[in-house]
């Protein structure tokens, strides 16, 4: 069976910068094996599989598609890089007609519309609760030390862990920050957490653009030392920071070695908007 691929670099504008996804165009069935196969070769933080729900579905003029997201470990449950450079696929290479389109996923059914400037995602919003610091301090200071910590939260419908860095410190310490991922999934194997966030205020002001927040993310227990631009975090990060901030609109930028920023746009209706560019950096064909 041959496939068309795609790898896209998600949450830029620009190639080889943001977060690189691979997308695979699925026309017909594909044994369940072969997905995660198909990620193990591919080889980064995610590769989504866009499959049509009905025969006589294109992927030029239909506007609903599933959708799955597996890292080169397991299948993840929601992607917010991946399902943008999967928008970016269907728009910019497959010519899609549509401006608005849909993908059922796991995490419920997820849309895509066309910007001037990007692509916005229409995605849930997760809410965190206080963190214990004393249960899970030996899971923090494996990974950065003697770090000063300002606030620590907990989503269960993610399974990530939020730690907000002490305003004291600026950008340029979270980019240069330490992190050992390494003994992490030794220390935390009760399955509670899968992914921790680093998190920390913007600065107001000196760096032009300004950014609201920044952050990073690290995911060794699904395989994921570290993701370079994650859209999914944000549906934790957003709700936090508009309630820090007292704003419904923000700008991000996490903080990886190659960078990436979103635009933030809180809803009434318990979901966000999260706006960003996509560069599609390769296509070819996969033969399975």
């Amino acid at each position: 069976m041959k496939l068309p691929i795609f790898i896209a670099d998600a949450f830029t504008a620009t190639a080889f910068r943001g977060n690189p996804a691979a997308v695979c165009l699925v026309e017909n069935t594909l044994d369940e094996d072969s997905h995660q196969h198909i990620a193990r070769e591919m080889n980064l933080s995610e590769t989504a599989f866009i499959r049509k729900l009905q025969p006589t579905d294109n992927f030029t003029q239909s506007s609903r598609f599933g959708l799955r997201w597996f890292t080169p470990e397991s299948e993840f449950p929601l992607c917010g890089h991946a399902t943008l450079a999967s928008a970016a696929v269907l728009f910019h290479k497959m010519k899609n007609t549509n401006n608005t389109l849909t993908f059922v996923t796991m995490s419920g059914e997820l849309k895509a519309r066309r910007a001037e400037d990007g692509i916005v995602l229409d995605f849930p919003l997760y809410p965190t609760s206080p963190q214990d610091f004393h249960e899970v301090e030996g899971l923090i200071k494996a990974a950065i030390g003697d770090t000063l910590v300002q606030d620590i939260r907990y989503s269960p419908d993610t399974k990530n862990l939020m730690v907000r860095l002490s305003d004291s410190y600026n950008r340029s310490f979270l980019e240069t920050l330490k992190v050992n991922t390494e003994p992490l999934p030794r220390i935390e194997q009760t399955g509670k957490v899968k992914g921790l966030i680093l998190t920390l205020k913007g600065e107001p002001g000196g760096r032009t653009p300004q950014y609201d927040f920044y952050s990073r993310y690290f995911a060794p227990w699904v395989g994921v030392a570290e993701d370079p631009v994650t859209g999914s975090t944000h549906t934790i990060l957003g709700p936090y920071w508009s309630e820090e901030l007292g704003k419904k609109e923000m700008r991000a930028f996490q903080c990886s070695r190659r960078g990436g920023e979103l635009d933030i746009a809180l809803r009434p209706d318990d979901r966000v908007d999260l706006k960003g560019g996509a560069a599609i950096v390769l296509e070819g064909t996969l033969t399975v």
